[in-house]
């Protein structure tokens, strides 16, 4: 069975899906991944933990923003997260806690979409293009590589999130303590993204060997 490429710039997914039937064509393949990885981080919304001191609750997206990005590679992963937005947008209840960007944030009068939240929505197209850019040069390929990678994601997505939190905080109250708002926003979440980077890096290297494993059996 052949799949597609070979060559070190190949992400996993392309190395699994087959060029047969009507996935030979690139455009069903990448319509295919694409529709895969948005119910995927559909799914990942059902990991929901709310926090009492902060508006943003500890989610399952951040996994789904690292695995497909290193998955996909940059291109198919910010279009899979665009996507992933856009069912938001159009009414769909695809975030977490089955809201949609239209839904009431914790922010009395704030939609989702402009709410308290949204920062760390935007950062997640950035964030997998990011994970998807180092993946596609084998980062994903080692433990010690694939975990710097995803820092860098988180590293964005808390990074826009903070800053998105902050300006909605200095409009609603007109004021901003800086310390406070990253023990909301930053410091919640480190646990969290360390064990689900230290399980997307440990996933994708062993992805990697089974495949050779296969590939050396065929």
């Amino acid at each position: 069975m052949a799949f597609v490429g070979t060559s070190r710039s190949d992400t996993l997914a392309q190395r699994l899906v087959p060029q047969t039937g009507f996935l030979a064509h690139p455009i069903a393949r990448d319509g295919l991944l694409i529709v895969l990885g948005a119910l995927f981080m559909v799914l990942c919304t059902q990991i929901r933990i709310e926090l009492p001191f902060t508006p943003v609750p500890i989610t399952g997206q951040t996994l789904g923003v690292y695995l497909i990005g290193a998955l996909y590679g940059p291109r198919l992963a910010i279009l899979t997260l665009l996507t992933y937005l856009a069912q938001g947008l159009v009414g769909l209840p695809v975030f977490a806690g089955g809201l949609s960007a239209w839904s009431p944030s914790r922010f009395p009068g704030l939609p989702v979409i402009i709410g308290p939240t949204a920062g760390y929505l935007f950062a997640f197209p950035i964030a997998a293009g990011v994970v998807g850019y180092l993946a596609a040069r084998g980062w994903d390929r080692r433990v010690s590589s694939a975990i710097p990678a995803m820092l860098l994601g988180e590293l964005v997505i808390l990074s826009l999130g903070f800053a998105w939190l902050a300006g909605a905080t200095a409009i609603v109250t007109g004021t901003v303590d800086v310390e406070l708002l990253f023990g909301a926003a930053v410091l919640p979440f480190l646990p969290g993204a360390a064990i689900k980077i230290t399980l997307a890096a440990l996933a994708l290297p062993g992805g990697w060997a089974l495949l050779r494993g296969r590939d050396r059996s065929e």
